[in-house]
């Protein structure tokens, strides 16, 4: 028996940095066991020019990159979300939508790389350690045992690597 497809949804306020490069790290797996998206509770309208640097020197594909709000996942029409995952700490204080399936969640918060001011050289640094962060907890993740692990320890494992 094959697993299934889990889609995960990374939220960030402004859809522009973190929550893109979640959806870019899931998408990129080349497992075929997860589905990646992005929103913003208040999006910006486009997506971070270093975050879209950043991605394509790592050989990632940016088409699929748009800043949209968090309400494109929340109707009735929407890909039902298995995991929900909020990467800065103002969408994780948020009240978010009732996503359909009622998804397993939990905060990933990570370092505002868009916030970073100084040298270019510190700015990509800030992007690249986001992304290096993001990706380190997408594979913990990814070699869980989704399909056998019950939900409270599924979620308190989600919790650990929130926290790593």
């Amino acid at each position: 028996m094959t697993e299934p497809t889990y889609n995960i949804l990374f939220l960030c306020t402004g859809n522009s940095a973190r929550s893109i490069m979640g959806e870019a790290i899931v998408n990129a797996d080349k497992s075929g066991r997860f589905k990646g998206y992005s929103a913003g509770s208040y999006p910006k309208g486009e997506v971070h020019p270093y975050t879209i640097a950043l991605l394509k020197g790592l050989g990632i594909d940016t088409g699929f990159a748009r800043s949209k709000s968090w309400d494109e996942f929340a109707t009735p029409d929407a890909p039902q979300m298995d995991f929900v995952f909020t990467v800065c700490d103002d969408a994780a204080a948020e009240t978010c939508p009732v996503w359909p399936g009622q998804p397993m969640s939990a905060h990933w918060g990570v370092p505002d790389p868009a916030a970073v001011q100084g040298l270019e050289a510190e700015i990509h640094q800030a992007f690249a350690d986001t992304y290096r962060m993001l990706n380190a907890r997408f594979s913990i993740f990814a070699n869980l045992p989704l399909a056998s692990i019950d939900k409270l320890a599924l979620h308190h494992k989600l919790r650990e690597i929130g926290q790593s």
